[in-house]
């Protein structure tokens, strides 16, 4: 990921609605930054399960999620595109966009993009009153809950790929993601997890 200005030039809304490079762009504080490297397969993967499960929940439901590329305008020189958003106010979905904070979105972090999520957007979410933040880790598969609390976000739950997801937000959405991180990994990536061992030594040897 790149600034895509060194002047420091600020942009807005009007601006960014005609640029038409083929590229995907996002706006911070007026700052452009060009999304590119594009998302690799596994991100992607885990992107389409994730929103294959939320799609499947909320049919019926009040509150609809979105899948990027969709823009989300935040303000006039604040425009994302969050991997997935929920919203629940319909009026905020408009055909070329979704207008104001969804009430979740998601975000699945790659090696391009890990401090643009995680620390930009992560301020920028609670600015504007995002109420719920998943930052997604591909491998090893874990995911944080994150819960607006006033101005800032707590950490409301962790998961790993064995359990199942709960979201303060939305009470009745329990995601198994084990069906979520089906993932296959080259054996030359695969990590050697600190796990849960047997000592080579008897409980109690060292006496009272």
């Amino acid at each position: 990921m790149s600034v895509a200005s060194q002047t420091k030039q600020r942009f807005g809304w009007d601006d960014y609605r005609v640029w038409d490079d083929g590229q995907r762009w996002e706006l911070i504080g007026g700052e452009p930054f060009c999304m590119s490297p594009a998302p690799g397969s596994r991100h992607q993967e885990i992107v389409g399960g994730l929103f294959a499960h939320l799609f499947q929940h909320f049919q019926g439901r009040p509150c609809q999620p979105f899948v990027s590329p969709i823009d989300v305008k935040l303000s006039t020189e604040d425009v994302v595109q969050p991997d997935i958003v929920v919203v629940c106010d319909r009026s905020q979905v408009l055909e070329t966009h979704i207008e104001g904070p969804p009430d979740l979105a998601v975000e699945v972090l790659s090696p391009s993009s890990h401090r643009h999520d995680r620390v930009r957007k992560l301020r920028l979410y609670a600015r504007y009153g995002v109420g719920e933040y998943w930052l997604v880790q591909p491998y090893p598969s874990v995911i944080e809950v994150l819960q607006l609390t006033g101005s800032d976000y707590r950490i409301a739950g962790a998961y790993t790929d064995i359990e199942t997801l709960h979201s303060p937000t939305f009470p009745e959405l329990a995601l198994d993601l084990s069906e979520v991180f089906q993932l296959h990994i080259p054996a030359a990536e695969q990590i050697d997890e600190i796990r849960e061992s047997a000592p080579p030594y008897a409980a109690g040897a060292a006496g009272p």
